[in-house]
Parts: C-alpha cells; sequence; structure tokens
C-alpha cells in the first residue's frame, strides 16, 4: 500500500479591511491568533498560524487588510502583504457577502497569481441562499478564480470543505516548521497585541489607530510573569486620553489585557503599563523600525 504523501504549505488570508479575516484564520488555526475588532485596520503585521496533522502543515497568514497606503505605516503594513503572495502556495481572497463592489485594490494584486486562488464569500449567515448565489456568479465573472466558496468563518459553515480544498491543492513537501508550533511569533508579539486589541476596544476616532505597544520587561518566574510595555502615542493630547481621569482608562485596559494574558499563558500576570509620546511615529522611519515594521 503506498505510503501517504506529507503536504506542507503557505496559505495567504487576504482581502480588505474588516471582512472577516482575523476570525478566519484563528477558526481555521483552533487558537486565537489574530486580535478581532470591528474597527478597521486592526491586524498591522503579517501573523503565521500554523495548523499540523499527521500528514500535513498549513501555514496561515493572516495579513493586513488591503488599502492605499496614507502613511508609512500604511506602506509597512501592505510590504506584509506583497511578502505574504509571493511564499503562496495558495491564496483566500476573503471577501464579505454585503461588500460594495470595489475591491480593485485587491483584485489587481491577484490577477497574477500563479498558485491556486479561492474566493471566500463571508458572513453568509447574514444573507438569503439568492444574496449567496448571485455574489458566486458575480465572482466567477469577475475574477475566474479556482474555486468560489460561501462560508461563515463566525459560525464555521464550510469550513471543513474549505480545508479539504485548500489541502488538496497544497503541494507535496516536507513540514516547514517543527510540528509542536502554532505560530512563527515570540511570546511578547502576542502580549502587545492582547494590550492594543484593549486600545482598540476602548478608544474612539483617532486614538486607537494613534497607539502603538513595546513590551520594555518580559520576566517569566516559575508562577508569575512580569510584563512592563510602553504604548505610544503621537500627541500629548492623545496621552491625556489614553490615561483617562485620574488613571482610570489606562488601568481599565490594564487590567482586561491581564485577564487575557493570564488564560494565554496559564500563569499569574503583573502588568506595568505607561504611556510616551512619540511624536508621529507612523511617517517614522526610525521609529517603525523599533516597533517592528520595515522589517
Amino acid at each position: 500500500m503506498a505510503e501517504t504523501p506529507h503536504k506542507a504549505g503557505f496559505v495567504s488570508i487576504v482581502g480588505k479591511p474588516n471582512v472577516g479575516k482575523s476570525t478566519l484564520m484563528n477558526a481555521l488555526v483552533g487558537e486565537k491568533l489574530s486580535i478581532i475588532t470591528s474597527k478597521a485596520q486592526t491586524t498591522r503585521h503579517r501573523i503565521m498560524g500554523i495548523l499540523n496533522g499527521e500528514h500535513f502543515q498549513l501555514v496561515y497568514s493572516d495579513t493586513p487588510g488591503i488599502i492605499k497606503p496614507q502613511y508609512a505605516l500604511h506602506e509597512s503594513m501592505m510590504g506584509f502583504v506583497r511578502t505574504s503572495l509571493e511564499d503562496a502556495d495558495v491564496i483566500l481572497f476573503v471577501t464579505d457577502i454585503y461588500e460594495k463592489h470595489d475591491e480593485e485594490e485587491v483584485i489587481k494584486r491577484l490577477q497574477h497569481a500563479e498558485v491556486p486562488v479561492l474566493v471566500l464569500i463571508n458572513k453568509i449567515d447574514q444573507a438569503t441562499a439568492e444574496d449567496v448565489r448571485d455574489k458566486m456568479i458575480y465572482w466567477q465573472e469577475k475574477m475566474s478564480p479556482t474555486e468560489v466558496l460561501p462560508i461563515s468563518a463566525l459560525h464555521g459553515t464550510n469550513l471543513e470543505h474549505l480545508f479539504d480544498r485548500i489541502l488538496h491543492y497544497m503541494p507535496a513537501h516536507p513540514a516547514y516548521f517543527p510540528k509542536d508550533e502554532l505560530t512563527d511569533k515570540p511570546e511578547r508579539f502576542f502580549v502587545s497585541e492582547i494590550i492594543r486589541e484593549k486600545i482598540l476596544l476602548n478608544y474612539k476616532k483617532e486614538i486607537p489607530y494613534s497607539c502603538e505597544v513595546v513590551i520594555e520587561e518580559f520576566k517569566e518566574e516559575e508562577d508569575i510573569i512580569r510584563i512592563r510595555a510602553e504604548i505610544s502615542v503621537e500627541r500629548k493630547s492623545q496621552k491625556g486620553i489614553v490615561i483617562g481621569h485620574k488613571g482610570e482608562m489606562l488601568k481599565k485596559v490594564g487590567t482586561q489585557a491581564r485577564v487575557d494574558m493570564e488564560e494565554f499563558f496559564g500563569k499569574k500576570i503583573f502588568l506595568d503599563l505607561y504611556v510616551r509620546v512619540n511624536e508621529n511615529w507612523r511617517t517614522d522611519q526610525r521609529l517603525l523600525r523599533r516597533f517592528g515594521y520595515n522589517e
């Protein structure tokens, strides 16, 4: 009896902001690796989630939503998308069932793809069967992709079938990472993302987009992890808003983040947060490098 070949490869999840890419990646990997909020541009980095099986290894990449860059930060974010597409063995193009047809920025990047492109129509739980059918026809005619699949990342609808189709297109290849690895990112990265998620959830307007989180200290002891984190803002007025009256807002963010970190690490967390003004960091190449962009 022939031995089952081992398959391995890279799966890039791309699309416009807020169409459910991070929800999909977390569902496919089975772990919360990407932060999820209702705000656009929540994901700033390329985040890899690794799904391992006896005869396969799928390396998923959640990428920032594709936009026209306005800052050096945006340029760096789109650089992560380009790299992800260059590495891909399969591309998952995620679109919202009710997304208006203004996806040209995404389509331009996929027209010359030399690997299978699966168009995923997400959030079908909110639509009628007729809406779904019409959207499938639209995307088939618009792009002539390898396949068009309706899904609900939030409710898990059709994700088993999607997994089967991804595996079908994967090349035979040894594992790229050790089989016990879940992601390519270090623990510090997920600590900073948890804090950034709480900032996105607790502040309005421009504040979340003007904040970046840097882990200054991560010290793991036997029964506790001690973390010191800097929240960078662009203006002094923003610092006051982030801290809040008598420090109440910063304390709220810290408390919420600590709860999630203790669940993530399974240990008690001591978290020390402070806020620093780094003027116009989104356009400062030196600071962007310090924050892990432009790598």
